[in-house]
């Protein structure tokens, strides 16, 4: 059953990769002025992606400030070869999920502090909202509609990247591709250009491709204090890069990383 919600403006608060220095003032300001804010909870493993989170508002916000509560992610079904379905079924379950937690604070007593408005409900989304993202199309799904939907721009970890390695994302006048693991393992090398973007690999999907003049720059878990970077040919740094993720995976319980190929001409 879906519960019964009321008016809910909703802002969605790009946070870059963790850091407080990515935050823009707009997403200070924004997060002071919301009523609620919803913290995704992903399982023990990713437990300190919360607590990043929660260590945002702690250095961002002042009383009186939005009350905070927490929900739990559902897991993505993962069998079988209906990937676009597995999503819309993950959508759905988490749309459902924030709904719950809204309903929840509300019958708790949370009301709007700006009499007679809406209730301003915000979430805190890693990067950009409008890269990679599916925060909006989730929203896109709640029923009855946000009476507002408020987007708040963040850095990305494709800039963030750059800057690590003090490196330019394109060439003079040329294009790139941003792209995912999957799409690099199913459809190869991008066609017309020669750099690509990365994002949402965890299979070292550069593994597939035939190294010979290409280079590749990567990062993980990008503004935090344990950042890992490695750059060169491919040929070099790819074995290197496998070796490294696995193991920070195996010990942190979770990664985040991106990389950029380039190749040269």
């Amino acid at each position: 059953m879906t519960p019964v919600l009321p008016p809910v403006a909703l802002s969605l608060i790009g946070i870059g990769t963790g850091h407080p220095g990515h935050l823009t003032r707009e997403a200070q300001a924004a997060m002071q002025a919301a009523d609620l804010i919803l913290l995704p909870h992903k399982g023990e493993d990713k437990a300190e992606l919360a607590a990043l989170r929660r260590d945002l508002c702690d250095a961002v916000l002042t009383a009186p400030g939005p009350r905070i509560a927490g929900f739990d992610m559902p897991v993505r079904r993962s069998a079988g070869d209906d990937y676009l379905a597995q999503v819309d079924e993950w959508h759905a379950a988490i749309t459902h999920r924030w709904q719950a937690a809204i309903a929840q604070a509300v019958a708790q007593g949370l009301e709007s502090r700006a009499a007679g408005q809406p209730l301003r409900v915000a979430l805190l989304v890693w990067g950009d909202p409008a890269l990679y993202d599916s925060t909006l199309r989730i929203a896109a799904r709640m029923q009855p509609a946000p009476h507002s939907v408020t987007v708040v721009a963040g850095i990305s970890s494709m800039q963030v990247l750059c800057a690590a390695h003090a490196i330019a994302l394109n060439g003079i006048g040329q294009p790139f591709v941003v792209t995912t693991g999957r799409q690099l393992r199913e459809q190869g090398w991008p066609p017309g250009v020669d750099t690509a973007v990365v994002m949402l690999d965890g299979q070292c999907s550069f593994t597939e491709l035939s190294p010979e003049g290409l280079s590749i720059w990567w990062g993980a878990y990008l503004g935090m204090d344990r950042q890992m970077l490695d750059s060169g040919p491919l040929a070099e740094a790819g074995p290197r890069i496998v070796q490294a993720r696995a193991a920070a995976r195996q010990r942190h319980g979770w990664i985040m990383d991106i990389y950029l190929l380039r190749r040269q001409t």
